[in-house]
């Protein structure tokens, strides 16, 4: 008898806990394990916040799936198909092969991407905040900012540098923003000539309420918190276009900014599109309340990609949320399934009451709605650290991520702009252009680089 080749596409929070879970739970001898990810390493998304803000050291919040998965074979690459009927998955590899990977059982959780719209300006000028790399990036912008700002004498260009444009008011972009404020906020008091008045923090929501994961009155409270601050916050409204930094709102609101954030919503992997699966308008695969893909008894999926039925809600047509909560306890509930698979067993159906949200808007500030407990202020900033640090993987990592917050009582935060770590190379390249030492080869890797 062969192993079970089981393969995971994708490596966040879905992926790496069924990884986890069943390797826990199976032999080597009886189950191979394969887990399919591009950057080859775990993104604990709710401290992304954090790590902009420069409040925990960005590499705590992430988990090499090497480390935390034992005798399963990553494979670094990037899913480009998928097909049921041939069990295979399409693979490309760093060196730009493709590879076939075969499979007994699927586990599908590429999880989901910035949704975009085609707004002018928006693919040119915008930055998401999906990953860590784009939450480096984006304090190192932010802090840049400040330093072009104290450098220039030119008042027009200062108040565009000095304005900052969130587009989205769910979690993850008012987490951001407020985060971003507070860290510039404690940032200005090493300048002169920049103020934290001087900054211009603005939000644009196309609903008519910001923060939908929480109830409407911890809603309200939120905005009322960001407008205390000095935050401006447009509801029904949209952006219209984002030509060389100059910003159009729907509602006729004109502004120059050097820093957009686009923080409003995500969609599916597009790699589900290029699968024979069954999706849903949304582009989400279609499954059953066992987590397994209709019409496929050995293909699950979990996550953002997958349309799960919400088997707690009255509403028959309900479908659970793309959060980190339902990816990883659907996670789990594959792993039992898989395994009551392979020991002839009956899966058992998904079911889960969302227990909430937690969020934090900066230092000793938050919201959290826990199974109807509402908190405010200091209780849910502590309540969404517990949360989080009792969700981070592995304990080495909690007990990094505990030392960050206690440095951070004593000493201020570290804010420098570290931004030659988006071009390592330029230095290099004018030092090699001014002594002539470039060869032709090189001019257009290097201007491609400095551009």
């Amino acid at each position: 008898m062969h192993p079970t080749h089981i393969v995971v596409v994708g490596g966040g929070h879905a992926g790496m806990t069924t990884a986890r879970a069943l390797r826990k739970q199976l032999s080597v001898d009886r189950a191979t394990i394969t887990i399919i990810e591009p950057r080859s390493y775990m993104t604990y998304q709710p401290f992304l916040a954090e790590a902009a803000a420069g409040s925990v050291e960005p590499r705590h919040v992430v988990v090499p799936l090497r480390e935390i998965l034992p005798n399963c074979d990553v494979l670094a690459g990037e899913v480009t198909g998928v097909s049921s009927a041939a069990n295979t998955v399409t693979v490309r590899v760093a060196d730009g092969n493709v590879r076939q990977v075969g499979y007994d059982l699927l586990v599908l959780a590429p999880g989901s991407v910035s949704k975009t719209l085609p707004i002018p300006g928006l693919a040119e000028h915008a930055i998401g905040f999906k990953n860590l790399g784009e939450a480096i990036y984006l304090r190192n912008h932010v802090l840049s900012r400040l330093d072009a700002a104290a450098s220039t004498l030119d008042e027009d260009l200062r108040r565009r540098l000095l304005t900052f444009l969130f587009v989205g008011g769910g979690y993850a972009g008012v987490e951001a923003m407020a985060e971003l404020e507070d860290m510039t906020r404690a940032a200005a008091s090493y300048y002169d000539t920049v103020a934290a008045e001087d900054m211009r923090w603005i939000l644009v929501e196309a609903a008519d309420r910001i923060m939908p994961e929480v109830s409407a009155n911890l809603g309200q409270y939120t905005l009322n918190v960001l407008r205390e601050r000095g935050f401006e916050a447009y509801l029904n409204t949209t952006l219209s276009s984002v030509h060389d930094g100059h910003v159009e709102l729907s509602d006729g609101t004109e502004f120059d900014t050097d820093t957009v954030v686009w923080t409003a919503g995500v969609t599916p992997h597009p790699v589900l599109r290029n699968t024979d699966l069954p999706l849903d308008d949304r582009g989400r695969v279609r499954c059953t309340p066992t987590l397994q893909v209709e019409g496929l008894r050995s293909v699950f999926a979990a996550g953002d990609a997958a349309r799960v039925p919400d088997l707690t809600s009255k509403d028959s047509d309900a479908v659970c949320g793309p959060s980190a909560q339902h990816a990883t306890r659907q996670a789990k509930r594959i792993a039992t399934n898989v395994l009551a698979l392979l020991h002839g067993g009956k899966p058992r159906k998904y079911r889960h009451a969302y227990a909430g949200s937690v969020a934090s808007l900066g230092l000793y500030q938050g919201v959290a709605e826990i199974y109807r407990v509402r908190l405010r202020g200091k209780p849910a900033w502590l309540a969404h650290r517990a949360y989080h640090l009792a969700a981070m993987p592995t304990w080495h990592r909690k007990a990094r991520i505990a030392a960050d917050w206690l440095l951070s009582l004593p000493f201020r935060r570290q804010v420098v702009a570290l931004g030659e770590l988006h071009h390592p190379r330029r230095e290099f390249a004018m030092a090699t252009e001014a002594q002539g030492t470039r060869t032709a080869e090189d001019d257009e890797p290097v201007r491609n680089r400095r551009d």
